[in-house]
């Protein structure tokens, strides 16, 4: 909606929805959205990237940037 990932704000010229626009902060402020938006993420920062969700305790424990980390202690054991 916002055009964050292609150029979809200028062909939908969302900047002449207000309203709209107010509504999608909203919505991306709430903190399950921003749960969701990890899950089988593949770019940025590792810690924002969940590769697979099987438990609510996964969001503080199997992120990327964790995997990352203990694949490099079992290596270098």
């Amino acid at each position: 909606m916002k055009g964050l990932v292609y150029e979809a704000a200028e062909f939908l010229q969302v900047n002449d929805y207000k309203n709209v626009l107010r509504w999608t902060d909203l919505i991306a402020a709430r903190p399950a959205v921003a749960r969701g938006r990890m899950v089988n993420r593949v770019m940025g920062d590792p810690s924002s990237q969940l590769p697979e969700r099987h438990d609510a305790g996964d969001f503080d424990t199997r992120t990327q940037d964790k995997l990352d980390a203990a694949a490099a202690d079992n290596a270098a054991r």
